[in-house]
């Protein structure tokens, strides 16, 4: 640890690992290829049965927070006998009681207690805290920070940004050293939230060296031969915000003389119900549930399609994709992609230029798409080589993790 050039990096999760969460592990593992040494801390314990590659390359310790507090009393009661003694905790305090009233559930009183279970077993000497995530982890590592009298920062995604209430991100904000996010929507959204906190743009970007150009080409195939249908492909959790009933309801649109395929991969709660409805729509027999795979399967996914496609939309809460990484991870592949003009995927896929783009919940829409895509296998290749080119070109992970070292490195010349 004395070779490090910044103190050790505590980094909190909601979940390790996460097969989800593909782009916090190629993260954590260029930082610390990059010279940092990391400490993973995680609010939940995995529940995945597959893990990534990446996933076991990493070499930082985790440690897991009691998930439910009632399941380590122990272990929370010495965490609180250690915080009682100190005025920090006092201080603390009428903070968290404030949090509370307007957020009076056992959640909060959940985050409270994994606060301070971290900044009891934070150990001594100097520590930067960081929280992968602005709603719950965040909550946990600002708690533990003014228990522990040390700074935090925050990276937002997603969700967090979207069904997190404005009041409790901007106090975050506020106290944050500093925040990055992966889309300018998502930036643009936190500096209004919170006028004079620190928001920095950094877009994930991909391990490219994970993801290879590929070799062959792909077949010409344009949908008029039954027993070679297009290969489409669509990547993510079956949860509302990706808009997978949409897509099936639009694949049911295309015209009898289409022939195509779906395979979707991801595992979600509501896979039983849209097998259901591919089942109702008449098109169940056209349609691979893969599950969740790992990294390498779901490159070999990409390199067998000759399309992929996500519908995302805003659910009534407000959750939404950023830019959804396996939109980038098909490009990478030369792969043609269809998405919805919604929050940071307009960022990446250029209508007509690196992609399709539909609105958001209009099914006819993407049946148009889906239709002109099928058919124009000259179509697929341009729009597929274009994205495959600005991946390479502007999405590359390494000036990001360089962005973020920086940052890591001018808190650790304060913290020490």
């Amino acid at each position: 640890m004395a070779d490090s050039p910044t103190p050790r990096l505590v980094v909190v999760l909601k979940g390790y690992p996460r097969l989800s969460e593909t782009f916090i592990a190629q993260e954590l593992l260029g930082l610390e290829r990059a010279g940092l040494t990391l400490e993973l801390v995680s609010l939940r314990h995995p529940t995945d049965a597959k893990r990534h590659p990446v996933h076991d390359e990493i070499r930082a310790p985790v440690r897991y927070l009691p998930e439910y507090l009632h399941q380590e009393p122990l272990r929370v009661a010495c965490a609180l006998a250690r915080a009682l003694p100190r005025r920090a905790f006092w201080r603390l305090l009428p903070v968290f009681l404030g949090d509370l009233a307007r957020d009076p559930t056992p959640n909060r009183l959940r985050r409270f207690g994994q606060a301070l279970v971290l900044a009891a077993e934070l150990g001594p000497g100097p520590a930067l805290l960081h929280a992968h995530f602005a709603h719950t982890p965040a909550s946990v590592t600002r708690y533990a920070a003014q228990l522990t009298g040390r700074g935090f920062s925050i990276s937002a995604h997603a969700k967090d940004i979207w069904t997190t209430p404005d009041r409790d991100l901007a106090d975050k904000l506020a106290e944050a050293r500093w925040t990055v996010t992966c889309t300018s929507t998502g930036r643009d959204h936190l500096a209004a939230l919170a006028p004079g906190a620190e928001v920095h743009l950094a877009y994930h970007g991909l391990d490219l060296t994970r993801f290879p150009a590929p070799e062959a080409p792909r077949p010409p195939r344009d949908g008029r031969d039954p027993a070679d249908p297009v290969r489409i492909l669509t990547v993510g959790r079956a949860v509302p915000k990706k808009g997978f009933d949409v897509l099936l309801t639009a694949l049911a649109g295309l015209p009898e003389g289409l022939d195509w395929q779906l395979t979707h991969v991801g595992g979600g709660g509501e896979l039983a119900m849209l097998k259901l409805m591919a089942d109702r729509l008449g098109i169940a027999g056209r349609i691979i549930w893969a599950g969740a795979l790992a990294q390498t399967e779901v490159l070999a996914a990409y390199r067998a399609a000759d399309l992929f496609v996500l519908a995302s939309r805003r659910t009534e809460d407000g959750d939404r994709d950023g830019l959804p990484n396996v939109i980038v991870e098909a490009a990478s592949q030369r792969l043609a992609c269809i998405g919805t003009d919604l929050s940071g995927i307009p960022e990446f896929v250029t209508d007509g230029q690196t992609g399709l783009l539909v609105p958001p919940e209009d099914a006819a829409a993407l049946t148009a798409a889906l239709a002109r895509a099928i058919a124009d296998p000259v179509l697929r290749a341009r729009l597929g080589r274009a994205a495959e080119a600005r991946v390479r070109a502007e999405f590359d992970m390494a000036p990001g993790i360089r962005r973020l070292k920086a940052l890591f490195e001018a808190d650790g010349r304060t913290e020490r």
